[in-house]
């Protein structure tokens, strides 16, 4: 009886705490998806708005495109984002108590090794649909190959390879995927844990429900995931630029020479663009779209565990 207890409690805090990530995930790419497609165009080059600012840009769409162009490829993202940020979410909570067990609970290294499985389990199941959804954000009103992502994914797979193809850019997007959910989780959980030890007057509340007695404001929970966000997109950015060029690369025969492989795909950006404007291109629009991004991600997670009752606080 008490172990069928047990797994039913297990089985529940799964549940919430995916449906918790799932509804953060999708709250925090609606947010940002005008800054995502206006970045998805500039990374790639586009030619109708590689010679365009963040801000001219976004003006750019809305008068050739309509408003609504703003959240092109947006339907193919909450498809994405919904299993994505659910399982990243959950897998972390699972790694973090694992990793726990074995190397104490406030283990640096543990809580950085939570967050890279963490973003390594939820990327890998959901990588095809961020595939398809830059193929449609980056189609221009008048000139589309895509009417949806069921023929997205269909033309890909008939056209370019099978599976493999959806998995185009898999690689840079695995190793820009350790340091970016690592340092994600790992600064949001420290600054986190510091403002609830050293300035809890100002940046907490008292909480009946968590077993510490406080949770953050919403405030610091946004100021501390987006600093989290800023210096995890920081570190991996350059193979965020190349995972896009590789999953665009067949989309037009001037761009093919991108979708040959990871190293050479780094290689020719470099030798092409250089640094700033190549593997660091479009890096101002990111800060603007992944500092909020990731600030109401984390913020929305925490409030959705309060709701749901998984907050289990710390011990400071």
């Amino acid at each position: 009886m008490a172990i069928r207890r047990e797994e039913r409690s297990s089985m529940e805090f799964v549940l919430k705490s995916l449906l918790a990530g799932g509804v953060a995930g999708m709250c925090s790419k609606t947010t940002v998806a005008p800054l995502d497609r206006i970045k998805i165009l500039l990374q790639a080059h586009n030619k109708h708005y590689k010679h365009l600012g963040v801000f001219t840009g976004l003006r750019h769409i809305v008068h050739k495109e309509t408003f609504f162009a703003l959240y092109k490829g947006n339907g193919a993202q909450m498809v994405r984002i919904f299993p994505y940020a659910a399982t990243q979410f959950t897998a972390f909570e699972i790694y973090k108590k694992s990793l726990a067990s074995v190397l104490g609970s406030n283990s640096h290294i543990g809580k950085f090794l939570a967050g890279s499985g963490a973003g390594v389990t939820a990327v890998t199941l959901t990588y095809p649909l961020d595939t398809i959804r830059a193929r449609l954000a980056f189609q221009v009103t008048g000139e589309h190959v895509y009417t949806g992502i069921l023929h997205t994914a269909v033309c890909i797979f008939r056209e370019e390879g099978g599976i493999r193809a959806l998995y185009r850019g898999f690689v840079p997007t695995l190793c820009g995927m350790v340091p970016y959910a690592g340092f994600s989780f790992y600064c949001f959980e420290m600054l986190k844990f510091l403002c609830m030890k050293y300035i809890p007057k100002l940046t907490c509340e008292p909480c009946s429900r968590n077993t510490g007695g406080l949770v953050l404001i919403i405030p610091a929970k946004l100021l501390c995931g987006g600093f989290a966000g800023a210096v995890a997109q920081s570190v991996s950015y350059p193979l965020d630029v190349t995972r896009r060029r590789m999953q665009l690369a067949m989309m037009n025969p001037e761009t093919r020479k991108f979708g040959m492989g990871m190293v050479k795909t780094i290689v020719l950006i470099y030798r092409e663009n250089g640094i700033f404007k190549g593997l660091y291109r479009g890096m101002s629009i990111n800060y603007l779209r992944a500092i909020p991004m990731v600030a109401v991600s984390f913020s929305t997670y925490e409030l959705m565990k309060q709701t749901l009752e998984l907050d289990t606080g710390m011990t400071l």
